[in-house]
């Protein structure tokens, strides 16, 4: 197994061939590089450890950011005994064993700390597999997860293990991993600044894919530093972390329709690009951005959603990569436009009064009546139509006969709603005059 983020040399004794992340174990949590929010004296697992009270756990992150390491160590720290098991290979058997040998250490005064990777690929049952074993001590579970744990795992199994979230690296964590291999390697990279900031920048946020592009520079065995270009040339640009159908697609959906909403064009295409780099459907993109124009823009702007329709069929029509440049048009376009939520709250509220009213008919005054037996029923007595009265507007109720009339739709001052929001007060003014004459 691999683990991360060490500053100690391999074993002399160890002559075979071991990749530069192996050789770059940790001796302590304290040498672990990026995970300070965690790891530190208040942080959620460093007051555990000084508590002396280790409980079950769930490390939900990126990869390449320690989990399985600081799972090892704390199994070290504690004096547990460390056992690791993948959900993907494992099935019921495997976690029987598992249990029965965690119990037979428990008897013999030892702990285990059992390390599941990427525990969400356990189905329900497998998962409440593990519940009878952490509430009698049996193990001390401690899961890896790259995917949000609140989809993935069972509600039960949340209530029994604290979630710690683990960051991807930033820039001075990958810089210090460097600084650990050029020390471990006993030679500098051969790279200019620039591109040491560009293969820092390649690595995007995981520390196992920094030491092992470090090493394969270090393989060169380049007599002068390379720049940029060079680096670029010799190495494969790793592709973004983009998962379409997991977390990091509806954590960038929603970070593109909030800067839409929050009428900012250059984070908006931003967040747009990322998820057409990281091989998004661009129809999907287009679906979303036309919602975007209906439940953010709406009646403010009218030409937003035709604009958003039209840009999606530009897309059809041309395919990628031209078509895309349609649909980043309408992106700049929605987050300019002035923006009102008025009619899509004035939806929802509408639904939940149709629910709340049940099978309340409409008023008589307003039913056709085709049948003579439903004019003997008073269906349309009464009925003022609306083109013979005066300004081409009766002020009848439309609602259920004894339902005080609701407010559903409240324009706002902006764009083109302001013209709307004086012309629901227009007709309120002379509704009420109709009514009370």
């Amino acid at each position: 197994m691999v683990d991360l983020f060490s500053s100690g040399a391999s074993d002399a004794s160890d002559t075979a061939p071991r990749p530069l992340a192996d050789r770059l174990r940790p001796a302590t949590l304290a040498e672990v590089v990026g995970q300070e929010g965690v790891l530190g004296p208040e942080a959620p697992l460093g007051a555990m450890l000084a508590s002396g009270r280790l409980g079950s756990l769930i490390l939900w992150g990126p990869p390449g950011v320690g989990k399985t390491t600081i799972a090892r160590l704390l199994a070290h720290e504690t004096d547990m005994s460390f056992v690791q098991i993948s959900a993907i290979f494992s099935g019921v058997q495997e976690l029987k064993k598992v249990f029965e040998a965690a119990k037979l250490r428990r008897g013999n005064g030892q702990g285990t700390l059992l390390f599941v990777d990427e525990i969400h690929r356990f189905n329900k049952a497998q998962q409440d597999s593990f519940l009878p074993h952490m509430e009698d001590g049996t193990i001390l579970l401690v899961g890896a997860t790259t995917e949000n744990p609140s989809f993935e795992l069972n509600a039960a199994l949340l209530s029994r293990a604290q979630v710690v979230v683990l960051v991807r690296l930033e820039a001075p964590a990958l810089e210090a991993l460097l600084v650990r291999a050029e020390e471990v390697e006993g030679q500098p990279l051969p790279l200019t600044e620039a591109a040491r900031a560009a293969l820092i920048e390649m690595a995007d946020g995981d520390g196992r894919a920094m030491l092992n592009l470090a090493e394969t520079v270090l393989s060169w065995k380049l007599k002068a530093p390379i720049d940029p270009k060079a680096l670029s040339a010799r190495l494969a640009r790793r592709a973004a972390q983009y998962d379409k159908s997991g977390d990091a697609h509806y954590n960038l959906i929603s970070a593109l329709h909030k800067s839409v909403r929050g009428s900012d064009p250059d984070a908006a295409l931003y967040w747009l690009a990322r998820m057409l780099e990281g091989g998004e459907d661009p129809r999907y993109l287009a679906r979303r951005i036309t919602r975007m124009a209906v439940e953010d823009i709406g009646l403010a702007d009218p030409q937003a959603q035709t604009l958003c329709l039209g840009a999606w069929d530009v897309y059809e029509r041309l395919g990628s990569p031209e078509g895309e440049l349609a649909l980043a048009q309408a992106v700049v376009y929605l987050a300019l436009a002035p923006k009102s939520n008025a009619a899509y709250t004035g939806y929802k509220a509408a639904r939940k009064l149709a629910s709340d009213s049940g099978s309340a008919p409409p008023p008589k005054h307003i039913l056709n009546a085709p049948t003579g037996l439903m004019k003997e029923q008073g269906y349309g007595d009464g009925y003022a139509y609306d083109h013979d009265a005066e300004d081409g507007f009766s002020g009848q109720n439309y609602f259920p006969d004894g339902m005080d009339r609701p407010s559903l739709y409240a324009p706002v001052e902006r764009g083109f709603e302001r013209d709307l929001a004086k012309r629901t007060a227009y007709f309120a003014k002379l509704r009420a005059k109709r009514q009370d004459g």
